[in-house]
């Protein structure tokens, strides 16, 4: 366990290093380095570490998308990522992830609007594309769904989290209130009984001159 633990920071350590050292290469490389890196986290067991930093590469190629379409986050890659998140019990990270995968989704749906403007919602039943509208329809209470229970847990972990800090603080006041009072008794009792053996060893003192006759 403390190899496991000395080996994880010891990734941590190196990884921002060679983070800083790639900070003004072209996105590419840094994409390569970033699935290397977390990798090596998944590899040590650092599920914190590697889940940031994929979250850190998705960020990444949504905001140079624009310019590089094979950059382009899917929504389902999006979606998987935020169950992921998830599972793990990082829920505001999985609702934001879930965000991401709606707007990606409905990203995807603009652009497959016909010729004339007309939306894919709008088209016959009769029209094959109908199915994979149905099915974006799906995937996007599926993702709502995510987002919804992910919100849920952040708030029930937050107001867990408050309990746990307000009845520590609570027991700590408590501590405080009752040391004075317990270092009191106990001072009192340490007296009493230190006075008690003095006593008692100047009657055995007394005893004992008495039978020798030096009393």
């Amino acid at each position: 366990m403390e190899v496991r633990s000395g080996l994880m920071q010891f990734m941590r350590s190196e990884s921002l290093s060679v983070l800083r050292e790639i900070s003004e290469k072209n996105v590419a490389e840094k994409l390569l380095v970033l699935e290397f890196i977390v990798r090596t986290f998944a590899l040590v067991g650092d599920v914190e570490s590697c889940l940031a930093l994929r979250y850190e590469a998705l960020l990444l190629r949504d905001l140079k998308s624009t310019a590089q379409q094979w950059l382009k986050v899917p929504h389902l890659e999006w979606l998987n990522f935020a169950q992921q998140l998830l599972e793990n019990g990082f829920y505001s990270i999985a609702a934001k992830a879930c965000e991401n995968a709606l707007i990606s989704l409905k990203g995807k749906s603009s652009e497959q609007s016909t010729a004339d403007g007309v939306h894919l919602e709008r088209i016959s039943t009769e029209d094959p594309n109908t199915d994979e509208v149905f099915e974006n329809e799906q995937v996007m209470e599926k993702i709502k769904r995510l987002k919804e229970c992910a919100m849920a847990s952040a708030s029930s972990h937050s107001v867990q989290t408050q309990t746990a800090d307000y009845m520590k603080k609570r027991l700590k006041q408590k501590s405080m209130v009752s040391s004075p009072v317990l270092k009191k008794t106990t001072c009192v009792a340490s007296t009493l009984f230190r006075n008690g053996i003095k006593m008692r060893n100047q009657q055995k003192l007394n005893e004992s001159r008495s039978l020798l006759g030096l009393s």
